[in-house]
């Protein structure tokens, strides 16, 4: 297991990651809380960029469920179909939104049970909502955030939830808030799985990993 690195350590690392980064924001493209549900729906399995590639035309004509409803099925699959798994992405939009007018009054739920009620819908998702949209300090746990987190030993543990909990348990609380969009930029440009960029890590001094690179 790897070791977890102490309170002063952690602080010092996101100290780092506020002072390069204040304010960091998702990357997925939305105008409302149902299109970034949709938008983090459509991204599992699939890239951001390729998300917001298919979904700018489709948020100009379905931006609510009623208008997701209206457009159908069919007229979904044709904005998304370049995104990974799209049919079965397709079927649980249409039923989320079917939901979200008959049991919710057309509005976004700001629950974590509410929104993992949703077809399709699973805790990740359901946290950047919550952290995106209401700005509650969910930790939306994807696999950049479990390999530096692991790696690094700012957040350790054996599957995703143990992740998410050891970023609860051990980030201090004043950078809760944008902690996973941190882990997950850290992870996206800097500490990549096959190459990481050691030698311009902001954190190298601070990071436990033991293969760094030059």
């Amino acid at each position: 297991m790897v070791q977890q690195l102490d309170y002063h350590t952690i602080r010092a690392i996101f100290s780092r990651f506020q002072a390069a980064e204040p304010e960091p924001r998702g990357e997925l493209e939305h105008v409302n809380a149902y299109t970034l549900l949709v938008a983090v729906a459509l991204s599992a399995q699939a890239t951001d960029v390729g998300v917001n590639r298919a979904t700018r035309a489709l948020f100009q004509v379905a931006d609510t469920p009623q208008k997701m409803v209206d457009l159908g099925e069919d007229g979904l699959i044709e904005h998304i179909r370049t995104i990974g798994l799209y049919r079965n992405k397709a079927k649980n939009v249409m039923k989320l939104s079917r939901i979200l007018i008959e049991e919710h009054g057309g509005e976004v739920p700001n629950s974590r049970a509410a929104l993992q009620s949703l077809p399709g819908v699973g805790r990740k998702t359901a946290n950047v909502v919550l952290n995106m949209w209401w700005h509650y300090p969910a930790q939306a746990v994807d696999t950049h955030i479990f390999r530096v987190g692991n790696r690094t030993g700012i957040c350790p543990g054996r599957d995703v939830a143990a992740v998410e909990r050891a970023i609860e348990d051990h980030v201090p609380v004043d950078f809760q808030q944008h902690a996973h969009h941190w882990l997950i930029l850290h992870g996206r440009y800097t500490c990549k799985a096959r190459k990481p960029m050691c030698g311009t890590c902001l954190i190298r001094d601070l990071c436990i990993f033991e293969d760094k690179t030059l």
